[in-house]
């Protein structure tokens, strides 16, 4: 089952944020003296990841994936083994520059015309992909719902990925959803875009 998903006022704000921030060139500095990343890449960090994931300086073994992993940051999981430490401005570049350069381009190169689809979706699919890996994203219903030009319904089916260690987690569904008080959700994000 899909959650009903509708277009808010703070997702647009969000939206128009990352818009005016990207100009015509449609990249967007994340922090002072950083390459820019193009722009759903920039909305995804900064509304969808950062704010979901938490962020640890200090590495930590998540026992919820299987098998369990050292993670570190913003949930990144590369090179990281008991005792690593980061800065925030290392965990920002970590975060970035992975999901511009391993996420962010596998989906770039499964699904065509990427540029062409709205900024919303694409924010959301980072996201997504962040967070299950790029080949599930890739091979998922909301990718290929994408592919056909159905937004809202894509926004609607990536809702499903509610699941961790085999279970549904009301975190996740309010992540892949309409957010909570004081988060904006995926699919919040996905239809304010879209509608």
């Amino acid at each position: 089952m899909t959650a009903k998903l509708t277009a808010t006022k703070r997702a647009r704000t969000a939206i128009a944020a990352v818009v005016l921030a990207a100009g015509a060139g449609g990249t967007v500095a994340l922090m002072p003296g950083s390459s820019p990343v193009p722009d759903d890449v920039a909305l995804a960090v900064d509304v969808l990841v950062k704010p979901w994931e938490g962020r640890s300086l200090t590495a930590y073994l998540d026992t919820i994936a299987k098998p369990p992993v050292w993670t570190i940051c913003d949930g990144d999981t590369d090179n990281v083994k008991r005792g690593t430490v980061e800065t925030p401005k290392g965990c920002d570049s970590r975060l970035s520059t992975k999901i511009d350069r391993d996420y962010r381009a596998k989906l770039v190169a499964c699904i065509p015309n990427w540029d062409k689809a709205p900024l919303s979706w694409r924010a959301m699919m980072d996201s997504l992909a962040w967070n299950i890996g790029a080949d599930a994203a890739c091979g998922s219903t909301a990718a290929r719902l994408g592919r056909a030009g159905h937004w809202l319904e894509s926004c609607s089916a990536a809702t499903a990925f509610n699941r961790a260690g085999g279970r549904m987690v009301v975190g996740l569904a309010r992540r892949r959803g309409m957010g909570d008080a004081s988060r904006i959700g995926e699919g919040e994000l996905c239809a304010s875009g879209v509608l």
